[in-house]
């Protein structure tokens, strides 16, 4: 039986790698602001769990939403886009 449950995924850049099995990725948007039509460029760091330590500083990854596995890791690393 198939599931339907969507994975939500998201691309960013590793900014450290410092922690065993844990990288950490910056997340950036553009949204356009509501009253003045301005666009803001708003970011979010994230830690995710990369189990066999391959992702670099630099690296562009691409990441889903997992269970949590501590209290502040509920991603995991799917596959580096660049290196």
């Amino acid at each position: 039986m198939k599931s339907n449950i969507k994975v939500r995924k998201i691309k960013g850049k590793v900014v450290s790698n410092k922690m065993n099995k844990t990288i950490v990725v910056l997340i950036e948007r553009l949204f356009k602001h509501k009253t003045y039509g301005k666009y803001i460029k708003r970011s979010k760091k994230l830690s995710v769990h990369d189990s066999k330590n391959k992702a670099e500083i630099g690296d562009i990854v691409e990441c889903a939403e997992s269970l949590k596995i501590s209290k502040t890791k509920s991603w995991i690393l799917i596959k580096i886009l660049k290196s």
